[in-house]
C-alpha cells in the first residue's frame, strides 16, 4: 500500500491531503499531487501556487 502525501498552503495552513482530495476543486478522493496541475492555487487564500506549498512529513 502506497502512503498518501500532505502539502500545505504557507500563507493559511489549506491542507491538500491525497487521501481526501479537494471535491470542492475538482479533485477526488485519491487524487495523488502529481495529477494536481502546476497551474493551481490555493483555493481558500488564491495567493500561492502548487509550487509553493510544502509538504508536511507524517511519522
Amino acid at each position: 500500500m502506497t502512503a498518501t502525501r500532505r502539502f500545505v498552503c504557507p500563507v493559511c495552513d489549506y491542507l491538500y491531503d491525497e487521501r481526501t482530495g479537494a471535491p470542492r476543486e475538482g479533485f477526488p478522493a485519491g487524487t495523488p499531487w502529481d495529477q494536481v496541475p502546476d497551474d493551481w492555487c490555493c483555493p481558500d487564500c488564491g495567493v500561492r501556487e502548487k509550487i509553493d506549498f510544502e509538504r508536511v512529513e507524517t511519522s
